[in-house]
């Protein structure tokens, strides 16, 4: 798993997850992969009207739809294009060279299993193309991208600026310290400022668990806020990222504790559909 897969589709939030892909490149020192998908144009169905217009009629308007398939396609192609061509011109002018252009035709979801061999982090926007503002048209894209993708996720906003600090939700469970060490060991999250929130459980010695990932992050170099809280387990944390001027908030992707139900049902996107910092998902 090498490269920084970024997904751009010309909608108007491409130069923010243009930008948070050079962010990550830099971070991880790894290539970027900025990838297109040309998604199939259904094709308008023109039903059977043989017992309303003449076969020959019916023959012409049928080459007529082919020929506007045909240009249309075309002009997929063109906008494909200019579109990698934008976004390599202002790769380079943030210092990036290492990156390559992908067109690919296809849906979204294979095209991210298909190159899940070199995917070192997923890049991709929360709203897309004519969906400004409305993340809930997008929601099943994001949804299935969350719960089938097998690498960690990077969820761009409407406005990305280089984070400072992050927050992770911790419940004392296997899967917590699992999400803990991929954050130790992956390098994105180095030198950010650490906000390490548990939300009050059932679980056996969690606030004995809190105190020993705090000391974990604090022996690895990281500069953590360690904040231990009662309620609503989305109140608190959404709260908690506003009070403390949070830029980026990482969730983890599994288990079956209250908690992780959190982060792997519906109100994963409860949580991508009010944030308006980025996201990380680890797997």
């Amino acid at each position: 798993m090498t490269k920084i897969i970024t997904y751009v589709d010309g909608s108007a939030i491409t130069k923010n997850v243009t930008d948070a892909a050079i962010w990550a490149s830099k971070k991880l020192n790894k290539p970027i992969s900025f990838v297109h998908t040309i998604e199939k144009t259904q094709q308008t169905n023109v039903g059977d009207y043989s017992g309303s217009i003449g076969l020959g009629a019916q023959s012409t308007l049928l080459d007529e739809m082919t020929k506007l398939d045909e240009q249309r396609c075309k002009v997929s192609l063109k906008m494909a294009d200019e579109l990698l061509n934008s976004v390599s011109e202002h790769a380079k002018s943030a210092g990036i060279t290492n990156f390559e252009l992908i067109k690919r035709h296809g849906d979204l979801l294979d095209t991210v299993i298909d190159l899940k061999d070199d995917t070192r982090l997923i890049v991709i926007g929360q709203n897309g193309a004519g969906h400004s503002n409305s993340f809930a048209v997008l929601g099943s894209h994001i949804e299935t991208l969350v719960r089938n993708a097998t690498q960690p996720i990077l969820l761009i906003p409407e406005t990305f600026k280089q984070p400072k600090s992050f927050m992770i939700a911790y419940d004392g469970r296997e899967t917590a310290d699992k999400a803990l060490q991929q954050v130790i060991d992956g390098g994105l999250l180095h030198g950010l400022h650490c906000h390490l929130v548990s939300i009050k459980n059932n679980e056996k010695d969690l606030e004995e668990k809190f105190i020993n990932a705090q000391n974990k992050l604090l022996s690895m170099g990281f500069e953590v806020s360690a904040s231990f809280l009662e309620g609503n387990i989305f109140d608190s944390l959404m709260q908690y990222q506003e009070q403390n001027n949070i830029d980026l908030i990482v969730m983890g992707a599994f288990g079956h504790s209250k908690l992780r139900q959190f982060f792997v049902g519906s109100n994963t996107i409860k949580m991508l559909e009010n944030s308006n910092v980025p996201v990380v998902v680890l797997k």
